[in-house]
């Protein structure tokens, strides 16, 4: 009793000590170490992304937010190598032509190559955004110039406007409009993206879609939580979807997206391929997860990152007498009992961290990732599961001030101050 005790003491001192760091501000940072191990251990030589959990597959995810992480860090050599492997094996050679194929692996055959060509456009918007803002801010037009190309791609394939709402981006080009429903990820709609295409390109969709998400966010949420899948059905509403594309082995479903070939149905279907589509419970989990994370990040000076917030009050006020994210939410908004992986801590640290009154739970969330970081390898949790090295590299990238995103969605990096 006495050693639990003092094991518990301890770990409130350094809740104590996070909460005073937390509140002095940054200051200039050194080499971004958490980066610097992921690479070691995602990145290959030829700029490949491995997804270690899951047979070595690459997803366009992985590679999109390997290239915004190196323009944070002023990573050229990495940010190229990265950007040439996505082009040549997910865009036929081609990015001003082709979005990304979201998967690409070994098939069963032993082949290594592209296995499902559908693009993920989440994965599309992240990486158009960082190619603009490379192009800005390393001072390349090409970059720039392919970045627009994307968008022009994405606004031609990827965006729908649903009846009776308003332009949205939809997860991808095939599989997710299905008679008269509309199947969307709210992980997939970084409001400051958004918020930026549309300083970029003002006669295409970005502005509008921008206007949308809070309004998006708050009537597919349930009870004040995120959900991974939705649909929307004209003059009914947002459900959260009962059909949802199916996980993979080891990683669970924060990166799957249908097959280009099998359209998502609005009823359970039977007798789906291998990596088609499921029916599983609906609710909140490892795509939801990212909601939070996108809007702690989003700027605090308008009225934008308010509205987000108060659609989504509903986890800062479970982690106000819980240790952890939950794992999972029910389509009804309720928490269940397993506590959600390291990751889950890292994602909500920006978010909490915009309520101004949770500095002792925002710091239980980082006193939890200290505990889970394995020395040796400086990744997150005892597997280094991608997922979770992801959310850490953006929460405590941003709040460690090597970026943010500004007013208008511009990244604003340390290197350049």
């Amino acid at each position: 009793m006495g050693l639990r005790t003092s094991r518990q003491g301890k770990r409130w001192i350094l809740i104590a000590a996070l909460m005073m760091l937390s509140a002095t501000g940054g200051c200039k940072q050194g080499p971004w170490s958490l980066w610097d191990s992921y690479s070691a251990r995602f990145i290959d030589g030829q700029g490949r992304v491995i997804d270690r959990t899951t047979g070595d597959r690459t997803t366009s995810e992985g590679q999109a937010y390997a290239m915004f992480f190196a323009l944070a860090d002023n990573d050229r050599a990495t940010f190229d190598r990265v950007l040439a492997w996505t082009q040549a094996n997910l865009a036929g050679g081609d990015l001003e032509a082709h979005l990304p194929a979201w998967l690409w692996g070994k098939t069963g055959k032993g082949e290594w190559k592209t296995l499902d060509a559908n693009p993920a456009s989440d994965a599309d918007v992240w990486m158009a955004y960082t190619l603009v803002e490379a192009g800005r801010l390393w001072k390349v037009p090409v970059y720039t110039n392919l970045g627009r190309k994307m968008m022009d791609q994405i606004a031609k394939s990827e965006v729908a406007d649903l009846p009776s709402f308003g332009p949205l981006l939809l997860p991808g080009p095939v599989g997710f409009q299905h008679d008269k429903v509309w199947t969307l990820n709210p992980s997939y709609m970084p409001l400051f993206l958004f918020e930026r295409l549309a300083q970029v390109d003002p006669a295409g969709p970005w502005r509008q879609i921008a206007l949308n998400i809070p309004r998006f966010l708050d009537q597919s949420a349930r009870h004040g939580f995120a959900m991974d899948w939705v649909d929307y059905v004209p003059g009914d509403g947002f459900y959260p979807a009962t059909l949802q594309p199916a996980a993979t082995t080891a990683q669970p479903a924060a990166t799957a997206k249908p097959p280009a070939a099998t359209p998502v149905q609005p009823v359970a279907a039977t007798a789906q391929p291998a990596g088609g589509n499921q029916t599983v419970a609906p609710g909140g989990s490892y795509d939801a997860i990212r909601v939070y994370l996108w809007a702690g990040m989003t700027d605090g000076k308008g009225q934008t990152r308010a509205q987000i917030l108060n659609a989504l009050p509903a986890m800062s006020v479970y982690l106000a007498n819980h240790d952890a994210p939950p794992q999972m939410v029910s389509d009804q908004g309720i928490p269940l009992a397993q506590d959600g992986p390291v990751g889950f801590s890292a994602a909500v640290l920006p978010y909490l961290r915009a309520f101004p009154d949770h500095s002792s739970v925002s710091a239980k969330q980082t006193v939890r990732m200290s505990e889970q970081r394995d020395q040796s390898t400086g990744l997150y949790g005892k597997d280094t599961a991608y997922y979770d090295q992801n959310l850490a590299l953006f929460a405590t990238g941003y709040l460690d001030g090597r970026f943010r995103f500004g007013a208008s969605g511009e990244l604003n990096v340390e290197w350049t101050r």
